[in-house]
C-alpha cells in the first residue's frame, strides 16, 4: 500500500467510503487479469472490463461468494449492501445497485485492512465461477 504510514480503521468508515475504494480495488483487480490473459487492444479490454465490473457482474460476483464469507465479511458487505446512497442506477435494478455497494465495501474494506491475499482467494473463487458459466 502507498500509504502505509497511515493508520486507519476501516470498521470506522461509512460503507459509501468503502464502496469508493473497493470500486476501485474491483476494477484494477479485473484490468490486471485482463491484461495479462487478453491480447487485445485497449478498446476492446475496456469494454471487456465494463462488463466485469458492472453492478450486475459484481452481483453475480457477490452471490459466487456469499457462502465463503466470514461472519465479519458478511456484516462488511451488508452494510454496504443498506447503505443510503444520494445515486440512481440507471442501468442496473435497485437490487444489482445495492447488491453491488456491498460487494464494493467488501472489496474496500479488505484493502483497506491490508487483506490482499484474502482479496485474492475472493476473486479466484468469483473467476472459478465464471469460468464455469
Amino acid at each position: 500500500m502507498i500509504f502505509d504510514d497511515l493508520s486507519v480503521n476501516p470498521g470506522q468508515l461509512s460503507p459509501i467510503t468503502l464502496a469508493f475504494v473497493g470500486d476501485a480495488v474491483y476494477s484494477l483487480i479485473v484490468r490486471e487479469e485482463l491484461a495479462i490473459v487478453s491480447d487485445k487492444p485497449a478498446d476492446r479490454l475496456h469494454k471487456l472490463s465494463a462488463g466485469k465490473v458492472s453492478a450486475a457482474a459484481q452481483c453475480r460476483a457477490m452471490e459466487s461468494i456469499m457462502d465463503a464469507l466470514s461472519e465479519e465479511e458478511l456484516a462488511v458487505f451488508k452494510r454496504g449492501r443498506n447503505a443510503a446512497t444520494k445515486h440512481t442506477p440507471k442501468n442496473a435494478s435497485g437490487r444489482d445497485y445495492h447488491y453491488a455497494t456491498g460487494f464494493e465495501a467488501l472489496f474496500g474494506y479488505l484493502y483497506l485492512s491490508r487483506r490482499y491475499v484474502r482479496i485474492q482467494e475472493l476473486y479466484s473463487l468469483i473467476a472459478q465461477k465464471e469460468n464455469h458459466e
